[in-house]
This record gives structure tokens, sequence and C-alpha cells, in this order.
């Protein structure tokens, strides 16, 4: 545990509060995970901008976990990613896990907090899995009405992440990037935009990803999530188990043109490396958001058999 004085712990809190005052750039960040706490605790001088943290890993998590936590929060910004919200849902906002979810935040101090356009349960049963949403007027409404809810509650903004899909509903009135155009409209929620999601669905569903990264309001995008998925049979599977494809590097270089400097995190969840390679591939981002030449870059083989279905949520 801590060995921190009382008034070493308030300045730790004073420091974590200042680091963590919303502003639209961070930088270059990673996820945080477990396997990865002895070397990030070794740092000196932590070789990343911030970190994102899943959630549903540090609600009731009172162990080391959190010990880590506290220590990170007065070092860099933390920002808070969640897959529970269950906004898609036609089950009442679970507000149990909104009161758990407002503890967290109020220990943490995060920069923001992001949750994805998705359902994830029904009837009170949790799938543990993005699933996605019909794109309609009438889904628009329900979501957009508890998104409000949601923001209200937690006296802040939310950031919502596009999911990646593997089938569409016949009904579909809009496009997924037309629906979180309209969702932006109605809340002022922000977005986190996920460009390998949009290279997974826009390869299961045959759409131009240009077209989608051209159509999303670009100044509503707070944060860009980068990963890596893998082929399976006809489909891309969001697996967060290798590099990011060259495809994935060029729609992110795309991005960046339309947006300008964006927060943005490398996620990797499944055949996790050590904490230098993952930074390794985090820093190809500050490659090329500098402009250094893409032939720097090596490509992927994403055509592998999957091995690993991810979760970042540890069970």
């Amino acid at each position: 545990m801590s060995s921190l004085t009382t008034s070493e712990h308030e300045a730790a809190d004073s420091a974590a509060s200042k680091l963590n005052e919303n502003t639209n750039y961070l930088g270059f960040g990673v996820g945080l995970r477990s396997q990865h706490f002895p070397e990030i605790m070794a740092c000196e001088s932590l070789p990343v901008d911030w970190f994102e943290i899943i959630s549903e890993n540090f609600i009731d998590n009172h162990g080391y976990g959190r010990h880590v936590l506290k220590e990170l929060r007065s070092r860099c910004p933390i920002v808070m990613h969640g897959v529970s919200l269950n906004l898609g849902s036609s089950d009442p906002l679970n507000w149990e896990y909104l009161q758990k979810l407002k503890e967290l935040a109020e220990f943490v101090q995060p920069s923001w907090i992001s949750d994805h356009l998705c359902w994830t349960g029904v009837f009170g049963h949790n799938t543990h899995d993005l699933l996605p949403m019909p794109l309609t007027e009438e889904s628009l409404n329900h979501v957009a009405e508890r998104v409000s809810r949601v923001q209200e509650f937690l006296g802040r903004t939310i950031l919502l992440e596009n999911p990646s899909t593997y089938l569409e509903f016949r009904q579909n009135e809009l496009s997924e990037w037309e629906f979180l155009s309209l969702l932006v409209k109605k809340t002022d929620c922000l977005l986190l935009l996920d460009v390998n999601n949009v290279f997974v669905s826009s390869f299961n569903h045959g759409y131009d990803p240009l077209v989608y990264l051209k159509n999303i309001p670009h100044s509503s995008i707070q944060q860009v999530h980068l990963a890596g998925p893998t082929r399976a049979g006809n489909c891309l599977v969001d697996t967060h188990d290798q590099p990011v494809p060259d495809q994935v590097w060029e729609l992110y270089k795309v991005l960046l043109e339309k947006t300008g400097p964006v927060s943005t995190l490398l996620e990797w969840d499944a055949n996790i490396p050590g904490f230098s390679e993952v930074v390794a591939e985090l820093n190809k981002a500050r490659l090329i958001f500098e402009g250094k030449p893409y032939q720097q870059l090596e490509s992927v083989d994403i055509n592998q058999v999957p091995s690993a279905f991810s979760s970042p949520v540890v069970r």
C-alpha cells in the first residue's frame, strides 16, 4: 500500500486535479493493463502522455490496482472508458452501476469518461459484448434521452465510441456516421472515434471508410482509438491482439488531416506484449502525427487465424 503521508496524499490529489482538468488534447496514451504494472511503476519518467483505464476493472477494486491508479493519477492525465452503460438497451438505466462509476470518477478525477454506442444486455442479463443498435429515428431518440440523463447524473459531458459491428439491421434508416452526428446535436455529447472500428465495420459491411471519416463531425472528436483486428473467414474481428495494420494507419493519417491534433490511444487487450513494445507501437502514431515517412512503419498480416478474442475487462 502507499507510504504517503496525509499531506502528501493531499498534494497528490491536488496534482491529479490539475492534471486531469478537461482539455481537448492529451497527446499519446495507452490502455493501462495490469500486466504492465511492474514496468510502469518502475518508470522514473513515463514514456506515454496519459493512460486510459477500463472503468469496470477499478470499480469495487481496492487492491494493488487501485494503489497503482492513485500513484499514476498524480503523474499524468487519466481517462475512464467503460463497457457497461448499456445505452442502447430497452432495460432501465443501471443506477447502481452509475453511482459506482461516479464514485470512481471522484477518486480518479479523469479528464473525461467514455463508453460505447451499443447495447450490452436486456432483461437484466449482461451479454458481455458490445452489440449493434438499429440505426433508426426511434432508437436515436431513445439513446439521446438516456445519454442526457447519464450526463446530468455524472455532471459532465461523456464521449461515445463507434463500435465494431458484424451485422446490421434491415430496419436501419441512417448510416452510423449520420446517427452519431444527430446524437451529438441532440445531447452535446462528444465522440471517441475508434479508427480500427471504422476499418473493421466498413470491411464487414462493404462501405467506404473514407466516406465515414469525411462525414463524421470532426469538431466533436475528442479522442481516437487505434488497435489491430484479425481476419476470421469473411469478416474482420476487433481482437486488439496485434500491431495496428497499414490500413488503419492510413485512415488515421486521413483523420488527422481533418481534425488536427487529437488525443490518441493505442489499445492492446490480448496476446499483450511487454510495455516497451506497446509504447513502440504507440510511437508510430507520433511519427504519423509529425509527418514522418509512412514507409518507416512495418506491415501487419491481418489474415492470420485468430488465436484470441479479446476483452479489456478482467474477470
